[in-house]
């Protein structure tokens, strides 16, 4: 656990970013975080953003590429995360009307197919879960189970998020365990405990999140990401609060 890296989802801080894409980068530098997982790059070249990561000794450790990005113009995606120094693209959302039975035989192509070309270029392809995907097919296996297990496991891997999987009642480390050898990346989010179900930051929630920081070295976790959807408080003071988890529990 501890020496796994932590980022940030830079989607938690996506209004700040809008305002001050260099200068939010600096103050997650200052917060503590080691690498960053990008949602956009707000207009910046890929030699200006690897200039300032470098910079702010940060790592580019993934970024989330829409799916209709990534089938469309894949060889510019790679050129870019090549460029930061990114070795991951993660497949972040699958649009509602995609969410049928032919839908997910079409991901599963497409994600193999994306993955294969990743991986010739060095770079590795993961898929990110919501909630969503633990619907059970006809099949009676869950869409997440199929595109995980229909999809190649040198080239397609997971980004599993622990709030969206324990929001649907599924526990995040059987999952860890199952593909124990395709988690390069876990998003790490709580869950408050009353109703709401609301995004929390670590530490605040119900989550089991001491036996998924248990399991990371075990299913060779990469990195550790931090992400809040929403936040009730300032993001930086949520992603703060979290890092101070994650110092708690290395102190």
């Amino acid at each position: 656990m501890a020496n796994i890296p932590v980022a940030v989802q830079m989607y938690t801080l996506r209004e700040e970013s809008e305002k001050d894409f260099v200068g939010t980068l600096k103050k997650v530098a200052e917060i503590g975080y080691q690498g960053v997982e990008f949602a956009g790059y707000y207009d910046m070249s890929a030699k200006e953003l690897k200039k300032v990561i470098d910079g702010l000794g940060l790592k580019a450790a993934s970024s989330h590429i829409p799916l209709e990005v990534l089938k469309s113009d894949l060889s510019k995606v790679i050129t870019y995360q090549k460029e930061i120094g990114s070795s991951k693209i993660v497949c972040p959302f699958l649009a509602p009307e995609l969410r049928t039975e032919e839908g997910y035989s079409e991901l599963i192509r497409t994600l193999n197919d994306i993955g294969k070309e990743c991986s010739k270029e060095g770079l590795t392809l993961c898929y990110h879960n919501h909630d969503f995907e633990l619907e059970r097919l006809s099949s009676g296996k869950t869409a997440l189970e199929t595109i995980f297990d229909e999809t190649n496991p040198e080239w397609v891997k997971a980004e599993f998020d622990i709030y969206w999987l324990t929001r649907a009642g599924e526990n995040p480390v059987d999952w860890m365990k199952r593909y124990h050898d395709r988690t390069p990346l876990v998003h790490l989010k709580d869950m408050t405990t009353d109703g709401e179900q609301f995004f929390a930051e670590l530490g605040t929630g119900g989550v089991d999140l001491n036996a998924v920081l248990q399991q990371g070295d075990q299913s060779n976790v990469n990195w550790w990401v931090v992400e809040q959807d929403k936040c009730k408080r300032s993001p930086f003071e949520s992603i703060e609060m979290s890092m101070n988890y994650f110092l708690s529990k290395h102190s």
